[in-house]
């Protein structure tokens, strides 16, 4: 890995990081479990980035990286239709 990709990587580790520590302050304040699942799943992008940097391989065609990814996009798939099609209290937790 080169100087400029740790670099970026590490940009990309803060701003996860940034986004993730943002949502559960929105969720804090609202308890809308949207606002947790896009913290879990920037905080879930932000540890994937790091595993990249300290294994540093050239590839990421592991399959624990993509297992990381998956679950991280899942969270909010489960929380965008909880929220759309669940009771009337999941809608105002």
């Amino acid at each position: 890995m080169t100087k400029i990709q740790a670099f970026l990587l590490g940009i990309t580790v803060m701003m996860s990081t940034t986004a993730g520590v943002f949502f559960l302050k929105f969720w804090r304040s609202t308890r809308d479990v949207l606002f947790l699942a896009f913290a879990a799943f920037f905080l879930l992008e932000a540890l994937d980035r790091t595993t990249l940097f300290i294994f540093a391989r050239d590839n990421e065609g592991s399959p624990w990286i993509y297992a990381i990814r998956l679950l991280a996009t899942l969270a909010i798939l489960a929380a965008i239709l909880r929220k759309n099609y669940g009771s009337g209290r999941s809608r105002t937790l």
